[in-house]
């Protein structure tokens, strides 16, 4: 099955992984009367960008590799394709996303097709074309998009001993397919480092990575704890996420599940969040030659459709698809989509939704997971292993004035009228219920009353 059948199809059991045991357990003495909300009291919404990566078009050079190995499964005339997605098109969608507030996740292939190396050059481009593409994607993409490796060439398996394709052309050794679905931790940890390692030398920061296809989907406790440990070995993060399945079932949850953990009650703590998409692709197809469907998204009333469904029910909203089909062999027309898309979410929620990259939806959930709270005489004492931005709870500790106190550092909350207009350090007070927004530091802070 490749991924565009699998993310079709695949409600994969990744709601029933079992976590791997932490010493760290919230305490008995936990207050009851605190509910930790979304960040600001919003839903997340966000965009994961599949297949894109620097110049090259990956259906173009992708589809023969596949159809080698699967020749009646691919026979889109990928010649009619053009080979490359230019540097103009990815500066247009970067501007009209900045404009609009969306963020999401962007990957660079780190050795795209196999036909050259992100950090050294890519035949058929001169090396300044490519030199300013990665410019591009580090000084503007980056701005508002995780950037995620791809596993290393999306296509073939590479042996990382010699940086070349193994010479066998199997499903057993390809990146979509069944090469990895029985690898140890150590030899998922080894293939993920070298990708992570071609975008360090790029110029790339990474707390993330996007698997193709069914890239260890029978496998994913091991791909959690493999993702956690190359983004620490690489990039040192504490918190890493990986981007591995859809669900489109209404029956089931799309919430992000917080995994691999380790050292949880320690000063370094590591754990592995396991980011789910909601909709399939249905802007323009993975490999260009599919036209999507607004209303699959959200209906032209406002009513209905995949991304209304999760919105209500409150858990992070993201949306998937792939960059051949949002440039869409140059009309444009995934692009087109999904700008209605995003008007249609901003006329029906407004400020209810909150446009956030998988790195910040993982260290929220990642401290939502962990935090523990005390009362206090004068308020509440807090214990979190990890910060997040825009720190949102509801407390029935009716609160006056309150302040945030860390490191002897006191950041007083301004007090706003509605929940709808919360933002960072500000409370609401509401039917004998305070809500409050602030930055949660790492380790021990207090919350108390002026």
């Amino acid at each position: 099955m490749n991924r565009r059948q699998f993310i079709r199809t695949s409600a994969i059991s990744s709601l029933s992984i079992k976590p791997i045991a932490s010493s760290f357990a919230r305490a008995d003495s936990e207050i009851k009367s605190i509910e930790i909300l979304n960040p600001q009291g919003r839903v997340p919404v966000s965009m994961i960008i599949d297949d894109s990566t620097a110049l090259v078009n990956m259906a173009y050079y992708g589809i023969p590799q596949f159809a080698e190995v699967f020749p009646d499964n691919y026979k889109q005339d990928w010649r009619k394709l053009p080979r490359e997605i230019p540097d103009s098109f990815v500066a247009e969608f970067i501007e009209w996303c900045d404009a609009h507030g969306v963020k999401g996740k962007y990957s660079m292939v780190p050795f795209p097709a196999c036909t050259g190396w992100l950090h050294r050059f890519i035949p058929g481009w001169t090396n300044q074309e490519l030199s300013n593409s990665l410019d591009l994607v580090r000084k503007d993409v980056s701005r508002n998009w995780d950037i995620h490796p791809e596993m290393i060439s999306h296509t073939r398996v590479i042996d990382t001993k010699t940086g070349l394709p193994f010479p066998i052309v199997s499903p057993d050794f390809m990146e979509n397919w069944e090469w990895s679905q029985e690898k140890s931790v150590d030899e998922l940890t080894n293939y993920i480092s070298y990708a992570l390692n071609v975008l360090k030398e790029s110029g790339f920061y990474c707390e993330g990575v996007t698997t193709p296809g069914g890239f260890c989907h029978k496998n994913i406790p091991n791909l959690a704890s493999a993702t956690m440990e190359s983004i620490r070995e690489v990039y040192d993060a504490d918190v890493s996420h990986f981007f591995r399945d859809v669900i489109t079932d209404s029956n089931k949850s799309v919430a992000p599940i917080v995994t691999a953990k380790r050292n949880i009650d320690s000063p370094n703590p590591s754990c592995s969040v396991h980011i789910i998409g909601c909709t399939a692709d249905w802007f323009g197809g993975w490999d260009g030659l599919k036209p999507g469907n607004t209303e699959n998204f959200i209906t032209k009333d406002l009513s209905s459709g995949r991304m209304v469904e999760v919105i209500e029910r409150g858990e992070p909203a993201i949306m998937v698809c792939h960059w051949p089909g949002i440039y869409y062999n140059g009309d444009k027309l995934g692009f087109t989509i999904f700008k209605e898309v995003v008007n249609r979410l901003r006329q029906k929620y407004g400020a209810g939704i909150h446009w956030m990259k998988l790195s910040e939806i993982a260290r929220y959930w990642a401290a939502k997971e962990f935090v523990s709270f005390e009362e206090m005489q004068h308020g509440i004492q807090i214990n979190a292993p990890y910060g997040a931005e825009n720190f949102t709870i509801k407390s029935e500790i009716k609160f006056r004035k309150p302040a945030l106190i860390h490191n002897n550092k006191t950041t007083s909350l301004k007090e706003t009228a509605e929940s709808d207009t919360m933002g960072q350090n500000t409370y609401v007070t509401k039917k004998g219920q305070t809500l409050l927004c602030f930055d949660l530091p790492k380790g021990k802070s207090e919350l108390r009353n002026g």
